[in-house]
């Protein structure tokens, strides 16, 4: 599968709005939003994040991501992570995951970049370490259903900086 990112248009919201199969993966990619995400819910985010960038396969959007937090010469904050249902497994998230960090590394000569992953979300907390990405704090959150969930912090620092 050919992989290319760009950034996200108008024309994209739709699509990404039908990745989040659930509330519980909505959770997951934007504990914010109520499920089913809108089009109006995406789109206040991504107005309020950096660098929201889509991943296609042919002419096909199916992975998005974006910074929550970009700061130059500082940290960056990947968030909003989801790939589509048929794309899983097919490398989309890791190429999305390395798109976002070579850009915060590129772009805003970040130090390190953040990801955070809930405890249930199992596919993501067995890509980011793979990834190069560490955990270094747990935080207690509530999820959809009421019940305690644990958001795992994960830091990748950038390599062979003086």
């Amino acid at each position: 599968m050919q992989l290319q990112s760009r950034p996200v248009t108008a024309d994209d919201i739709k699509t990404l709005c039908s990745f989040a199969q659930d509330a519980r993966e909505l959770f997951y990619m934007f504990p914010k939003a109520q499920y089913p995400l809108t089009e109006a819910q995406l789109s206040d985010a991504i107005a309020q994040r950096f660098d929201s960038t889509v991943i296609e396969a042919g002419n096909r959007v199916v992975g998005f991501a974006n910074f929550y937090r970009a700061e130059k010469g500082g940290v960056c904050c990947i968030g909003n992570v989801i790939v589509a249902q048929e794309a899983r497994g097919k490398g989309v998230a890791s190429f999305l995951v390395e798109t976002m960090t070579a850009l915060a590394f590129d772009r805003y000569d970040a130090t390190e970049v953040q990801v955070s992953c809930f405890n249930e979300n199992t596919a993501g907390l067995l890509l980011y370490p793979k990834l190069g990405f560490l955990p270094f704090a747990v935080e207690e959150r509530v999820s959809p259903d009421n019940r305690r969930t644990a958001l795992i912090h994960m830091r990748r620092v950038r390599s062979g900086r003086p």
